[in-house]
Formats: C-alpha cells, structure tokens, sequence
C-alpha cells in the first residue's frame, strides 16, 4: 500500500503512502519539480449556483465546529484553519470511493455531489481570493487573503487522468514530481519551502523530520494566509497592563468606537471589521467558555450575528501571537473517517485506479498574531454613526478571560479560521 499524507496549514498536507513499499526507484538525490497536470486550467469563472455556495459553506463551518469541539478538549491556545483541512481534504475526497467517500462525505459535510462540490470549492476561495482590493494589511502592506493549493507526488506513480482534471479544473494544482521513494528529505525541504513562502515564512516547517519516507506517494497542500489591517485601528499608546484571569497583567489595546456588540445568555459578543469591510472578527467570552464551545454550531454562529447591534463600546483586548501544530488523524477519525487512515481498507482507487492507498499523516499548522494594527493568521464594517449632542458613555467590554475567536468572510459566511484564547502571552 501506499501513503497519503495530507498536510494542512492554516496549511493541509495529506501523505498517501503504500503498504508494500515496492516502487521503483528513481534516480537518487535530486528533488526535480517537474509538473505532471491536466491539459485542463483552472476554471476562473465557475458557473456555480447560488445555493450550491450556500450548501458548501454551511458544510464547511459544521464542520469547522465539529473539529473545533474535538481540538478544544485540550487545555491552552487554540487556533486553526478548518477550510483549510476541508479543501485539502476535498481534493483527496476527488479520488475516494466506496464507504472511504461515504465517511469522508459525512464526517466532512460534503453534502453536495461530487461533481458539483468541487466546482463550489474553486468559487468559493476564488472569492476569498479576491477580498480586500484596495485595502490594507496588518504590516502597511496590501490586504493578503490568500488561498492555494499543491500536489507533490513520487514521479514514476501514474495518476488517472479525471483525477488529475479534477485537481487541476477546480484547484489550480498540477502535480509536483518529487523523488520521495530515494530522496524523501530532500522532498520534505521542497515542500516546506513552498510552504513557507506562500505563508510569508510564518509556517517554515509544517512537515516535520520523517513524515516523508520512501513509502510516500503523494502530498497535498493548501495553504491560507490571511494579513488584514483593523477598519478602525488602535492606538498603540493606548496599550496598557491589564489583568487577564489566571495569567497576570498582559498588553491590553483599548478603543472606543461603534461596533457589532451583543450580550445576552451568559455570553458577549463583539464584531471588529478589518479594512475594506469584507472580512471581520467575532469575538466571543461567555461565563461558562467551556459550555459554550461544547454548544458552538451554525444556530449558535447565527443567533450572535443575528443578535450583533451597532453600539459604542470602549474595546478591551489583549495583544496576542502564538502558532499551533496539531496532527488531526485522532480527532478526524473521531468525526468518522476510519476507512481511509486503514491500509487494506482505504479505497482511494479514484486516484490511480487501484486499492493501494491510504492516509497516514493529515498535519495542521497555524498561527496568528494580533496587535493595535490589525491581524496576520497564516488564517464587518464599524459603523460610525455622528451625533449633535454628547454621546452616551459606551458599554465597556473586557475579554480578561479565556474567549473564542473566528474570523470569517462577511459576504459568504464562511469561518476561516477559529481559536482560542487561554492566555495572551503565551507564544
């Protein structure tokens, strides 16, 4: 058999591997980046309907949530890119069959057909793709929301060619000819330079020493970076010690503006929009954080943002950086995936047109940084409203314990990424 490893960062990838181990080998030393790919481009203007959006988004963040509650078990930092994992996965999820697909499809919330799922996929980050023209990022740079894909597989492996037009119709990716069955380390430093430098060297080694052997067959990436300035940024001499619970006096940025607020059943809700308005942040604390995240689904997302009204609110938030690798082969097989991690089992014959493939690694790797200028995840609009007369004082909001935090696509709704703060200075 062979190995899938999927690796997903903010970046997703997966690793195919063999059971057998009986490849021929190539010449030895070198990594070449030949391209194997279909004679199909990416389609730039997919014809997807409406609903086919909304199907594949509420999907994605079922799913978001449902890897979020297996994530948040453990105690810490928490932060990750479940459209990440998703896409990656969809393009493995290309070349499943049988009850493999089955359980893909249901622990994934691909609740659309294949052939019309992968195409929604290919709107959808396209649309991401084009966010924020015009607009600033967190480091003076241009508003980056960026979303790409790669295949990195052994050169002698022979692929089917509809598996391939799916790859390269619907996520731009041609397959990377590496020499992973004599030169598995020198493929793994290909793969992470990639990395690297499509997340602007904040992932500098998702693939860690030894997820690439000689049984590798294939890697698929997809990468997220997202660097967005605030609408409204905070000023840095502003920035005070504050106290967050359990931890201590931490830097803590304080405004007063107009934003998305809410608070009601136990929890407080706050929307900040980065600039250009097409992307927020939705800030949540509640009494009980544990309860709450235990309960977080696309009901609950949808009651706070329903419940969000235009309010003058003085801001207190911590300054945080922090970055967090997770492998996700335990918790995606406690979502429902089992065929597909199980030589003998796994049926991935989409791909090659064989049974000889299965995953054996999916790695997850994420980071992000918040401070007075804006956010950069290696991943609303603030209504200003003018008055005559003396403004009310503003509803003070203080996340000085845990939250949880998503930053999501306004026009879609989708969760780009989700997290957890437990304590600000923690790296």
């Amino acid at each position: 058999m062979f190995r899938i490893s999927l690796a997903l960062l903010a970046l997703a990838p997966l690793a195919l591997a063999s059971a057998c181990d009986d490849a021929t080998p190539s010449d030895p030393g070198d990594t070449p980046v030949d391209v194997a790919k279909s004679a199909l481009e990416r389609d730039l203007t997919p014809d997807v309907p409406a609903a086919d959006l909304a199907t594949l988004v509420a999907g994605d963040n079922a799913f978001a949530f449902d890897l979020y509650r297996e994530l948040a078990v453990e105690d810490g930092n928490l932060v990750a890119s479940p459209h990440s994992v998703s896409v990656a996965l969809a393009m493995t999820y290309a070349g499943a069959a049988g009850n493999t697909a089955a359980e893909m499809a249901a622990a994934m919330h691909y609740d659309l057909a294949q052939g019309a799922l992968h195409p929604a996929f290919n709107a959808l980050d396209l649309a991401l793709s084009s966010r924020g023209e015009g607009a600033q990022g967190a480091d003076g740079q241009p508003f980056r929301l960026r979303v790409v894909n790669a295949a990195w597989a052994q050169r002698d492996f022979v692929f089917l060619a509809s598996y391939l037009d799916t790859l390269g119709l619907n996520y731009g990716a041609g397959v990377r000819l590496m020499d992973f069955a004599t030169a598995p380390e020198p493929s793994r430093a290909t793969i992470n330079a990639w990395v690297s430098e499509q997340t602007e060297t904040r992932i500098p080694e998702l693939l860690p020493a030894g997820s690439i052997d000689a049984g590798t067959r294939l890697v698929l990436t997809n990468a997220v970076y997202f660097n967005a300035a605030w609408e409204t940024q905070f000023e840095p001499e502003d920035t005070t010690a504050e106290a967050f619970a359990g931890v201590g006096d931490v830097p803590t940025m304080v405004q007063t503006d107009y934003h998305g607020y809410a608070s009601q059943d136990g929890w407080t809700a706050l929307e900040l929009p980065y600039d250009g308005g097409e992307v927020s942040m939705l800030l949540v604390t509640a009494d009980d954080l544990a309860t709450f995240e235990a309960g977080l689904d696309n009901a609950v997302l949808a009651s706070i943002l329903g419940s969000l009204t235009t309010t003058r609110v003085e801001v207190h938030l911590p300054k945080f950086e922090y970055r967090k690798a997770t492998p996700l082969v335990e918790p995606l097989s406690a979502l429902g995936i089992q065929d597909a991690f199980s030589p003998g089992a796994a049926d991935f014959s989409g791909m090659n047109g064989g049974r000889d493939l299965f995953i054996t690694a999916v790695l997850h790797e994420a980071f992000i940084k918040l401070d007075e200028t804006g956010t950069e995840a290696a991943a609303a609009t603030a209504v200003i409203v003018g008055t005559t007369s003396a403004p009310p004082g503003p509803t003070v909001v203080r996340f000085d314990q845990p939250f949880v935090y998503l930053i999501r696509d306004v026009a879609t709704g989708a969760v780009l990424f989700i997290g957890r703060v437990s304590d600000p200075t923690a790296g």
